[in-house]
């Protein structure tokens, strides 16, 4: 009985060792991937970022002065018509190295302050949906998150918001709902963030 225990054991160590080597052998290949990466996007030119998805806040559309008595839907109007005049992208999911080596290393300041412009338009967009929302200004609230997704942005809740106002609060049949929420399925699916699974996972629910 103890030997054949003990064949198990050792069997067992060996698995264990063999699979500690590949992990290790894949992070050493995966390290070295990244810098010789790195130290290549460090030598790119500088080149145009005229094809990048700049950002337009249609600020004629959006619903300014919808609850001028609510501090935090007036803090967010004021992001919201600051970031107008900026300019701004939508870079989740790509790293500084990428962009380097797409656009050259000079041009990662101004990349980085474009996609800080977009992480605080997500912000104020999903703080003056979610205060629409909870004052019962539903179509306001949902051409606010519409936009927000138009953006492709990845905050859980900005979409958990638009599905509730598309299903409960948008006059519309069970199937007329679903189709609208169906044509969201591209933008969700095109997302680069961790939380991609769970809205198309709500979204696929409805």
């Amino acid at each position: 009985m103890f030997f054949p225990l003990l064949t198990s054991f050792i069997i067992f160590v060996a698995i264990v060792q063999i699979m500690i080597r590949r992990s290790d052998s894949r992070q050493k290949s995966d390290t070295a991937e990244f810098l010789r990466r790195e130290q290549e996007s460090n030598f790119v030119r500088k080149k145009s970022l005229d094809d990048l998805d700049y950002i337009r806040i249609p600020v004629d559309r959006l619903p300014f002065g919808a609850l001028p008595e609510n501090p935090e839907v007036r803090d967010a109007e004021d992001t919201v018509y600051r970031l107008a005049e900026e300019k701004i992208v939508n870079l989740t999911g790509i790293s500084n190295t990428d962009l380097k080596l797409r656009y050259g290393t000079a041009n990662i300041t101004p990349l980085t302050q474009y996609d800080l412009n977009y992480l605080e338009l997500a912000r104020a967009l999903q703080k003056w949906g979610k205060e629409l929302y909870a004052s019962h200004c539903y179509s306001e609230a949902r051409t606010v998150l519409e936009f927000a997704i138009d953006t492709r942005t990845d905050v859980t809740q900005t979409w958990h918001l638009y599905i509730e106002c598309i299903r409960y609060h948008a006059g519309l049949s069970d199937g007329e709902s679903r189709a609208v929420l169906q044509s969201r399925i591209p933008i969700a699916e095109s997302l680069e963030s961790l939380s991609k699974d769970a809205i198309l996972a709500e979204l696929k629910s409805v």
